[in-house]
Parts: structure tokens; C-alpha cells; sequence
């Protein structure tokens, strides 16, 4: 009896369990006011530059919001010749310190299948403060990127970016960070719904 109730149990943990997962693969992605509003102010000036819009992605997204998350809450920029592209080891990503001379581009590139299973390089703008008080603003970080010829470049397609055409996009917005990605591969989820 007792050895009844015990496979019992354990079945209906693995339901449990199962059922959770299948929720959250099933639950549809959704992004914030704030990242509605910093995707739709890139849209917008893009479109001033006679570039066409790109689709918000599920995946990327993810990818955005996490990374966000990670450089607010464990600022893995603060060592030592790293960057804001920078990952902690807190994740089941690959930590790594990304440097000014980009002499590890596979870090950032290789984000998108760590983390989303999306099969597409990602190339990342980010913008923010590693003060606790800082609170993004969507207008302030598009104009940050716009000021900054790197940045610019990858968000209208010119300079080294210039043969690259961007067909989904990810946004996320954390506290203090802000980080947008870019792939050249299209994603089949796109997002519509604003979760907050």
C-alpha cells in the first residue's frame, strides 16, 4: 500500500510538472509598455530613414529581457575591461566579459540559441546605468543610441551593417537597462500583446 502511494505521488508530480511546462512553452510572449514604446520609437525612426519596420520577435525578445535582467541584477560589466554586452555565470548561458575590442564576438552572437533555441546570430545595442535609482527612459535611450555612431549604424543599417537586413528585433527593459537585439532570421512568433 504504502509503495502505491508513493508511485501515485510521483505521478502526480510528473503531471504536475509536465503540465507546468507545457503552460509556460504555451503562454504567449508579451513585452512591456516601456519596451512597446522604445520598439516603436526604433520603428519610427527608421521609417524617417526610409528603412522598412522589423517584426518584434519572440525570441529575441527573451533574449533582451533576460540579458536586461542579468545587467541590473548582476552587473557583470563592473569587472574589469567589460562592457555592457557582458554576461554573468548566474544563468544557463555562457558567462563571458565582453570587451571593447570585440575579441569574443561568439558571446553576444551565440546568445539567441543559448537562450531562445532561435537558430540566428544576435547583434545587441544597450544602453543604462549601473546606478539602482536610474530608471530607463524609451525617448533617452533611443536618443543615447542615436548619438553614438555605433550604435546608430546597427539601428539604421549603415556602415559595417549596411549589407545586414534585420528581420526580428527583441526589446527588454529592466529597471536601470535597457537592451535591443537584431537578427537577420526571420521568427515565425511575433509579439502583439503588451503584458504590464
Amino acid at each position: 500500500m504504502n509503495r502505491l502511494k508513493i508511485y501515485s505521488f510521483l505521478a502526480l508530480l510528473i503531471c504536475f510538472g509536465f503540465t507546468k511546462r507545457m503552460e509556460l512553452k504555451l503562454a504567449e510572449p508579451c513585452v512591456t509598455k516601456k519596451e512597446k514604446q522604445l520598439y516603436e520609437l526604433i520603428m519610427k525612426y527608421r521609417k524617417q530613414k526610409g528603412l522598412p519596420s522589423i517584426p518584434l520577435s519572440a525570441a529575441m525578445t527573451k533574449v533582451a529581457q533576460v540579458h536586461a535582467q542579468d545587467l541590473s541584477q548582476e552587473a557583470p560589466y563592473k569587472k574589469e575591461g567589460c562592457n555592457l554586452h557582458s554576461w554573468s555565470n548566474k544563468g544557463s548561458w555562457t558567462a563571458c566579459c565582453y570587451d571593447d575590442r570585440h575579441s569574443n564576438p561568439e558571446c553576444m552572437w551565440n546568445k539567441p540559441r543559448e537562450i531562445s533555441g532561435f537558430d540566428a546570430n544576435g547583434f545587441e545595442i544597450s544602453y543604462g546605468s549601473e546606478s539602482e535609482t536610474f530608471v530607463v527612459d524609451a525617448e533617452k535611450a533611443l536618443n543615447s543610441w542615436k548619438e553614438s555612431k555605433g550604435h546608430n549604424m546597427v539601428m539604421i543599417n549603415k556602415g559595417t551593417w549596411k549589407d545586414f537586413q534585420w528581420k526580428s528585433i527583441g526589446v527588454g527593459v529592466y529597471k536601470n537597462f535597457a537592451c535591443v537585439w537584431f537578427a537577420t532570421e526571420a521568427d515565425t512568433k511575433r509579439i502583439v500583446k503588451v503584458c504590464d
